[in-house]
């Protein structure tokens, strides 16, 4: 049996720079992978997604520009932007192999079981290492509907693959995977149907969040399905078919299930590692992400944090200093994120209704996008800005951004917020005019009114 210093599961956007950076200590490096190397971000998330949606956008937006007086009529080439999209794709993916190696890490391309204490196998051989940190991440969740497992279905770890656009696209799942890809390939040229069975889109997030986007969804030509089921899937002639419970049947080329993330962790045989999963299936870790076996850590999305890349990021950083005898915690950081639909959605920190739930006397103050005079001078008039102040001590809470680029802008409330800033220190600042960032001291000057 090999022994090494560390044993990598994984090669996300933790796991990648934390081999790197023990191996430039000095430390022996294993990093075992069953797929493309570089997790999900570079292979079926951020990377292609996003140069996807930089080939739908830049449609939308010529579409939508006649208000301005400009009328274009679009031709998209589909094979050339999904070739791209693979082209952005393989170069982040190449980069990845060559930092590993360069560092001296040990590449395994295998799947990888526990099969003792931090003793990991894979293909025969057996290594044992001092310290082990799993970063296997997370699935595309597969409902259990009936008749669906025996069809062609797209996910997005094969959405990437597409070649030809499909003439009619049901998604299943309103979720930020559903309506980013969903809005894409409508803005794209297909006619697309979205089906959730809730009531509103992004669920998760504040009830007018849903309302604009679903505004903005419409707009597009994308027809919803809410607050319904699919109870039966069927596929034939190269055409998918799905019942849904009021008896209404929907058809299409193509079929993307984004309905949720389950964790790899159904190959790790974690109980031969002494390894404990929660009751979803994810690895259970402490506050320092430990897990239930002695120098064995998890990171990232198998162990629950939430399903972003800058966390899995920050978790390699967390966990690196806790390694080196310093202290750090799984959320000792604020927390932000967005939604890449357009508009966008920018979240940081609490909602008013998370802050009144945690015990804490907070106020809210709105200012929609029409009332900023960079959305009338661009056409923008989809969107609102929320912040969401502690009235005692004029903390700043959390913010939800909703409007052209808010994935950009929200990023000055999270700066704010780490800092420890008040509102007051945001309204007495002075943004350039007229940017969509000038809006935030106006949106926090309503507070004095209040």
């Amino acid at each position: 049996m090999d022994q090494t210093d560390a044993v990598i599961l994984g090669s996300g956007q933790g796991g990648v720079p934390l081999a790197v950076d023990l191996a430039g200590d000095g430390k022996r490096v294993t990093l075992f992978e069953r797929g493309r190397l570089g997790g999900s971000c570079v292979n079926y998330g951020c990377t292609p997604s996003k140069a996807f949606l930089g080939a739908a956008h830049a449609a939308g937006r010529a579409r939508a520009a006649a208000p301005l007086g400009i009328h274009a009529d679009i031709r998209v080439d589909f094979p050339v932007v999904m070739a791209r999209v693979r082209s952005v794709r393989d170069s982040f993916t190449s980069s990845v192999e060559k930092r590993l190696t360069r560092a001296g890490v040990s590449i395994v391309h295998a799947s990888a079981a526990f099969t003792g204490e931090r003793t990991i196998s894979a293909n025969g051989a057996a290594v044992h290492g001092a310290t082990v940190v799993i970063n296997t991440g997370t699935s595309a969740a597969v409902p259990p509907i009936p008749g669906l497992a025996e069809t062609p279905f797209l996910t997005n770890e094969n959405f990437f693959d597409l070649h030809e656009l499909p003439r009619r696209t049901l998604v299943l799942g309103a979720g930020y995977v559903g309506l980013e890809l969903g809005q894409g390939l409508a803005r794209l040229g297909s006619s697309v149907h979205i089906i959730d069975h809730n009531p509103r889109v992004l669920a998760r997030e504040e009830a007018d969040v849903s309302n604009v986007l679903q505004t903005s969804l419409e707009r597009d030509g994308i027809q919803l399905h809410l607050g319904r089921d699919v109870t039966h899937v069927a596929y034939e002639g190269g055409v998918f078919t799905l019942t849904l419970d009021d008896g209404n049947e929907l058809l299409g080329e193509a079929l993307l299930v984004a309905v949720g993330r389950s964790p790899n962790t159904g190959a790790l045989n974690a109980p031969a590692g002494g390894i404990a999963l929660d009751k979803r299936g994810m690895v259970a870790i402490d506050e320092r992400f430990h897990t239930s076996a002695a120098g064995v850590y998890a990171i990232a999305d198998v162990a629950g944090q939430p399903a972003f890349t800058h966390v899995s990021w920050e978790d390699y950083r967390r966990l690196k200093t806790i390694l080196g005898g310093g202290d750090r915690r799984r959320d000792d950081r604020v927390l932000a994120y967005a939604v890449f639909t357009e508009p966008q959605v920018g979240r940081v920190g609490m909602t008013i209704e998370d802050a009144r739930r945690s015990g804490l006397d907070a106020r809210s103050v709105e200012l929609p996008v029409t009332h900023i005079a960079r959305a009338i001078e661009w056409g923008h008039d989809l969107g609102f800005y929320r912040l969401v102040v502690e009235a005692k001590t004029d903390r700043i809470l959390g913010a939800t951004l909703v409007g052209y680029e808010a994935a950009e802008i929200v990023h000055v409330i999270l700066a704010h917020m780490e800092a420890r800033s008040t509102w007051r220190i945001l309204e007495r600042s002075v943004h350039i005019h007229p940017t969509y960032c000038e809006a935030l001291p106006s949106l926090a000057r309503l507070l004095l009114e209040t």
